[in-house]
């Protein structure tokens, strides 16, 4: 069998964990990462390309005869990368731009879900700020407002009350402070309980669920703090019993994937289903159309199966055929993240200790850079580190032993990473 060549389209965490799960592959000749970041430089070659520079990657792939491309972050999917590489013939896993809606606008997957009866919150949508704030005085608070489009996992916030529901309806429709996704807001009632995030592999009609994982999206411990893109996360949630997860397989993903199929957007890729567990059962919070980040961190290290093969089985639609293993273990990852993160930061920063790390701890970047020589910050999370257990106390305790070894300055991190896990 002829040996691939892979290009991985980022330059996050979520990449390098890609990459790293796609080097210990037999069927790989070559992986190239567009634009990728320090971590990188051992296991793939990279090239210096935006990710959403679709013209610059289609022309890429065609020169360097690509077998596969592998897209990681949200906007080349709603930008149509998977259909631009389609049309020139060259295999691409993940949705095509009318799939990837699904991500790119909430409003559109909040009516589906409602057509379709996917549990999700109650909810209105709005262009103007006295009908929004006409809808937030209608329903009791907490608040949850949403710019529509893509905000790079800082477009949600939590309200506790009237004024501050208020003051971040001006925040997304009048001071544009998301820019063109805040043309429209979402206010959703507050669902209390406790998140789970499940992703699963879709082929347009089979659905296979993955572990479960759990993330940190507030900064700060104890859950205080803005939303970020993610501070760490660990696989499984206890919260994801047998039974709850085959529910969520029923009630959610399968619904979802054949919904979208319905609606000519067949769905290819890797649904990611952010859930809230509530008393009345899971609801929606949102879809993603693709790997998270930082859960990806703490999956794929727990793959058993060859995941090569497993995104080939996808694009053919032949995921039926496959069996697919995990590991036992537990994971952990805990992100450093730039002081000033999830706000203004700044890059440059020399990172140190990365060659102390002990071995059984894998340190995913997510913004790093080379600098005369030397590793350094770019990027408002910087590394995701990351490791295995017997159990999830073991990960989490090695984790942070990886951490204590690596510096730079005003690092930051969460101290309690799974506390949840650990108070059920």
């Amino acid at each position: 069998m002829a040996k691939l060549k892979i290009l991985v389209v980022g330059s996050g965490g979520r990449e390098h964990a890609l990459v790293w799960k796609l080097a210990q592959s037999k069927q790989v000749e070559k992986i190239y990462c567009a634009p990728g970041n320090a971590g990188l430089v051992s296991l793939a070659q990279l090239i210096p390309l935006q990710a959403d520079d679709l013209t610059g990657i289609v022309e890429f792939c065609q020169k360097e005869q690509i077998d596969l491309v592998v897209v990681g972050p949200e906007l080349p999917l709603t930008l149509g990368l998977v259909d631009a590489l389609e049309e020139k013939g060259i295999k691409a896993f993940g949705p095509n731009k009318k799939a990837a809606e699904l991500e790119g606008s909430k409003v559109f997957a909040k009516d589906l879900m409602i057509r379709y009866r996917i549990p999700t919150a109650r909810y209105g949508v709005f262009r103007e700020v006295q009908a929004a704030r006409d809808f937030a005085r209608q329903i009791s608070g907490p608040w949850v407002i949403k710019a529509d489009g893509l905000a790079a996992g800082k477009g949600v916030l939590i309200c506790s009350t009237l004024a501050e529901t208020e003051a971040a309806i001006d925040k997304i429709l009048v001071e544009k402070a998301f820019g063109t996704a805040g043309e429209k807001v979402l206010i959703e009632e507050f669902l209390a309980g406790e998140e789970l995030s499940l992703m699963a592999f879709c082929d347009g009609e089979t659905v296979v669920p993955m572990v479960s994982a759990q993330d940190h999206k507030r900064v700060f411990a104890g859950d205080q703090g803005p939303n970020t893109g993610g501070m760490g996360a660990y696989s499984p949630a206890p919260v994801a019993t047998p039974e709850l997860c085959k529910m969520i397989e029923e009630q959610v993903l399968q619904p979802v994937v054949k919904a979208m199929a319905q609606e000519g957007r067949t769905f290819k890729g890797i649904l990611y289903a952010g859930l809230m567990i509530t008393a009345q059962g899971p609801r929606v919070l949102e879809f993603n159309a693709r790997f998270g980040d930082p859960e990806t961190q703490v999956i794929l290290p727990r793959l058993k199966s060859d995941l090569v093969e497993i995104l080939l089985a996808v694009c053919a639609g032949e995921l039926a055929n496959l069996e697919i293993a995990w590991r036992e273990e537990a994971c952990a990852t805990v992100v450093m993240a730039s002081q000033g993160y999830p706000g203004a930061y700044e890059s440059g920063d020399v990172i140190t200790g990365l060659a102390e790390v002990p071995e059984d701890v894998l340190v995913f970047h997510s913004g790093t850079a080379w600098q005369e020589g030397e590793i350094v910050t770019a990027g408002g999370r910087v590394l995701a580190v990351t490791a295995l257990g017997h159990d999830l106390r073991q990960a989490v305790d090695t984790a942070y032993r990886g951490i204590a070894k690596i510096n730079f300055a005003g690092a930051h991190y969460r101290e309690d990473i799974a506390s949840r896990a650990f108070h059920r």
